[in-house]
């Protein structure tokens, strides 16, 4: 298909699907080897995700309300804003309780607790990045968001005019 193509040859695509239907995700990461390589792997991704990549937080802080993501997926450990403030600054904004936060770091345990630990609900990948587990990761939230949609549309329920 022209899409495969497109995708093949790093083209840039039209999307012909509705935007709500598409993942958008918001990557935050210092280090630029490794926000190329998950920008890179979204952006070949056969799945509907659509990925801005950031090289920090003050940059995602700025754009995260036009961006309206759906993922965010942070490192802790940058210069500047780090995602320990990123996240914070976030949690405070009721915009933002619904996006799911994927944290990637090479910090333990003791020192992400030292720092103030992850909020509620913030899912933890040490690095180096698993692969398939990023892969699992997209493949069960997108598969999560298809039945919620469809479960929605199923529980609409028409009643008669009396």
């Amino acid at each position: 298909s022209i899409r495969e193509y497109q995708r093949k040859h790093n083209m840039l695509t039209i999307h012909t699907e509705p935007r709500d239907t598409r993942l958008r995700v918001l990557l935050v990461e210092d280090d630029a080897v490794t926000r190329e390589m998950l920008r890179g792997y979204c952006n070949r991704s056969t799945m509907p995700v659509d990925c801005t990549a950031m090289s920090s937080g003050l940059e995602a802080l700025i754009d995260i309300a036009s961006i309206k993501p759906d993922v965010l997926i942070t490192d802790l450990d940058m210069p500047g804003v780090d995602g320990f403030e990123l996240l914070r600054t976030l949690r405070q904004n009721p915009n933002f309780n619904r996006m799911t936060t994927l944290v990637l770091s090479a910090l333990t345990s003791e020192e992400i607790e030292s720092r103030g630990g992850l909020p509620e609900g913030s899912i933890f990948m040490a690095k180096p990045i698993n692969m398939d587990w990023f892969n699992g990761f997209f493949t069960a939230f997108l598969a999560g968001r298809y039945a919620d949609a469809h479960s929605h549309e199923a529980s609409k329920t028409v009643t008669p005019a009396e």
